[in-house]
């Protein structure tokens, strides 16, 4: 049976019970897989054949929430519509603390300091208070009744019992208890004395409580908002428009109307519309905005380009590719997307701890007034220890912990080209020990340079560069294209028939003059003889080295050498090195021969070597390092690396390489360089670690705050701002993930 993968925006939820209750209800319907992200305000469901969205979303509402099916990424009306939405409710819930604040200030005054205690001053606390703990709480008790009405308990059901019950303690005071009497002072007292309490008034509690909760839930809202600022600037990035190129005509259309195929115009300073291959012009490309990469790529006729870069040098005329969502950046925002939405297992045992947290703490306050009045301390003192118990027991920041710091990391990760795939990958940075590098397109650029040219005597460099670029045009192999790009410019003349000899060489003629490049043995066998001594040495020597060596004949006369070679990448070694500090054991896993292999493991810094290994074979190889008990990354980029990467404990693919190796992967780096994916571990391991800084300081502080409430050590009013304040200390430490920078070479 088929299953469909939804995501519903979900309303209403004021903390991680909420979140805990609708996941509950979602996965009790059959066959249904639900996970519900307090942080992001997101359900992502898996629906099984027969089980509608509509259903999903009547099984929300009925829970006492609000849900809907999110705009697409491109659909600018509707994700506008749902950030004014959000940017509503923040302002309302400013507004509500700033009126709340204002009144609450004179209450707090008139209620701390007993010179200000004018004949009367009571009475006019009351007046301010009723507006603040009516309206300014509201949002409280609306959650509060709502989850009552279906039989359920939230942090809201805390916060508001909490202040209603100071409220009504402070009505009964003042009508029945004699702290109404004009000239009637109180004193304030950081702790909780002993006493009958029917003189004592809590309304700076009532009040100042909602005035703290209200300020961390704004702060928390505004966090939120900061915190899904990347995701939302990835998914503006993309061009408006292209300029469609139609028999030399060009028509400027709508993104939504471009299709594969389609070639279109980009001139300097313009965004490229959508994924394509430059087919005329050449330019530099920034595409900082995707890789993190502040050094613009040279690109030219061939070359790859992806949407949402910017051209910033001359006239490009481009076929699109992709477009869409297939494109790299909404492959980018979905990934992103995916991996803020989902969950943890710490993430998953803090949510089942909020959700029994609740009765838990209902039943601590009520066993904690019960306890004060058995020991004859009296109501007030009991009734304050209650409330004190019931306010600050509040898990708010447990279920903030996890899901802020996701956020941000997996945001900021895409500011700097790096995609986590989701929270469970975090674990398996900090464990790995073993980094297992693929050599092509990952230590190396993939792309065979010249590296050396060796004339023969009486020969120049020029004429036998010119000679093998002239011969290797009508060839596509890597080498020869390696030759004819650093033959360009060179004097050659025309190339008059041309045949190849698949593995050997080519045979050319040029001019009227016979010209060979090829391996040297072929060369030989076909009557050019050995090479000379001294050329022999030297291509020994290139060959050590790790070159690909090819020898150039002209009229069956030995005219020089020509060495060509896929060089290491120039932050690869500092990659490697990198790769040691964080206490990664780095090895080079490649199909080619082991001189090769050991000439690029030599300059990039690697001792341990498994060359000639078949694609098949290379996930055998990191079966193996797992089985001797190591925890291997794999980093690779190309079709024969993804069974690698989806068999080791943590897979990294380069973003320049093909899509069957990032499907395996945990990690992406778009930019294809090493050094990057160094970054990768780094920001998963801080990330993780900020989680587990938040769980750590949400624990203890309930552990150590619950206890000081029941016996009576905390003030109603300190345990409100105590509260509030572990919830902001939670978010704000999340957000220091903002700064994390790029590592350099």
């Amino acid at each position: 049976m088929s299953a469909e993968r939804v995501e519903l925006l979900v309303g209403g939820m004021t903390c991680s019970s909420c979140s805990a209750r609708i996941e509950k209800k979602l996965n009790r319907m059959p066959g249904v897989e639900a996970s519900v992200n307090y942080a992001t305000e997101k359900a992502t469901v898996l629906l099984p054949e027969g089980t509608s969205v509509a259903q999903a979303i009547s099984t929300i509402v009925a829970t006492g929430y609000t849900a809907e099916v999110p705009p697409a990424a491109d659909d600018e009306t509707g994700a506008a519509e749902v950030e004014g939405h959000e940017d509503a409710r923040t302002a309302l819930l400013r507004r509500r603390l700033v009126i709340s604040a204002a009144l609450t200030v004179p209450v707090l005054a008139l209620s701390m300091i007993p010179p200000l205690q004018f004949p009367g001053w009571q009475w006019v606390a009351l007046v301010l208070a009723v507006p603040v703990v009516a309206w300014g709480a509201w949002p409280f008790h609306r959650a509060a009744v709502l989850n009552a009405r279906h039989g359920a308990t939230t942090m809201d059901t805390l916060i508001s019992g909490g202040v209603l019950a100071a409220f009504g303690w402070s009505l009964y005071a003042l009508f029945l208890g004699g702290a109404g009497r004009i000239g009637a002072t109180m004193p304030f007292e950081w702790t909780l004395e002993r006493g009958s309490g029917a003189h004592e008034l809590y309304l700076e509690v009532a009040t100042a409580v909602t005035v703290f909760l209200l300020a961390g839930r704004y702060f928390e809202a505004r966090a939120k908002r900061t915190s899904g600022a990347a995701l939302r600037a990835l998914l503006r990035l993309g061009a408006k428009d292209a300029a469609v190129l139609t028999g030399g005509v060009e028509t400027r259309i709508p993104i939504s109307a471009l299709r594969a195929g389609d070639r279109f115009v980009v001139r300097p300073g313009e965004q490229i519309a959508t994924d394509g291959e430059v087919e005329e012009g050449a330019s530099a490309v920034d595409a900082s905005m995707l890789t993190g990469e502040s050094v613009p790529v040279e690109v030219g006729p061939g070359d790859r380009v992806v949407g949402a870069t910017i051209n910033v040098g001359g006239r490009l005329v481009v076929r699109a590719t992709r477009v869409g969502a297939d494109t790299e950046l909404a492959r980018m925002a979905r990934l992103v997307e995916e991996a803020q939405s989902g969950k943890a297992d710490v993430q998953r045992i803090a949510d089942r701890v909020s959700a029994v947290f609740v009765p838990v703490v209902l039943v601590l306050s009520a066993l904690t007034l019960v306890g004060w009045l058995l020991t004859g301390a009296g109501a007030e003192m009991a009734f304050s220890a209650a409330v004190a118990t019931l306010i600050i027991a509040c898990p708010c920041a447990l279920g903030l912990a996890t899901p802020t710091a996701l956020l941000v990391g997996t945001g900021r990760g895409a500011q700097l080209g790096i995609l986590i795939r989701g929270p469970q990958v975090l674990e398996s940075t900090r464990r790995v020990d073993t980094v297992v590098l693929d050599k092509t397109g990952t230590l190396t650029s993939g792309r065979m340079t010249l590296a050396a040219v060796v004339p023969a005597p009486g020969t120049s460099e020029n004429d036998v560069l010119a000679l093998a670029g002239a011969a290797e045009s009508g060839s596509e192999h890597p080498v020869a294209a390696a030759i004819v790009r650093a033959a360009a410019g060179l004097p050659a003349p025309a190339l008059e028939a041309f045949r190849s000899e698949r593995g050997l060489g080519v045979e050319a003629v040029l001019a009227g003059r016979v010209v060979r490049v090829g391996r040297p043995a072929w060369l030989a066998e076909s009557g050019a003889g050995a090479l000379p001594a001294a050329l022999d040495a030297e291509r020994f020597r290139l060959e050590r080295a790790g070159n690909t060596v090819v020898a150039v004949e002209e009229d069956g006369v030995v005219r020089g050498l020509l060495a060509v070679a896929d060089a290491p990448k120039p932050t690869s070694a500092a990659a490697v090195a990198a790769f040691r500090d964080l206490g990664l054991r780095p090895i080079l896993l490649t199909g080619d021969n082991e001189e090769v292999a050991g000439a690029v493991a030599a300059a990039v810094g690697i001792d341990e070597v498994h060359a000639g290994v078949l694609p098949a074979e290379k996930a055998d190889v990191v079966a193996r390092l797992r089985s001797e008990g190591r925890v291997v990354a794999m980093v690779g980029d190309g079709v024969n690396d993804a069974i690698a990467l989806a068999t080791a404990d943590l897979g990294i693919a380069m973003g320049t390489g093909t899509d069957a190796a990032i499907e395996a992967s945990d990690l992406t780096v778009v930019s294809g360089d090493l050094l990057a994916a160094v970054d990768a571990v780094r920001l998963s391991r801080r990330t993780l670690a900020i989680i587990k800084g938040n769980l750590f300081w949400a624990f203890a502080y309930n552990v150590a705050a619950i206890p000081l409430a029941a016996l009576g050590l905390l003030n109603p009013l300190i345990a409100g701002a105590a509260m509030a304040l572990s919830s902001v200390f939670v978010v704000s430490n999340s957000l220091r993930l903002r700064s994390f920078s790029r590592r350099t070479a």
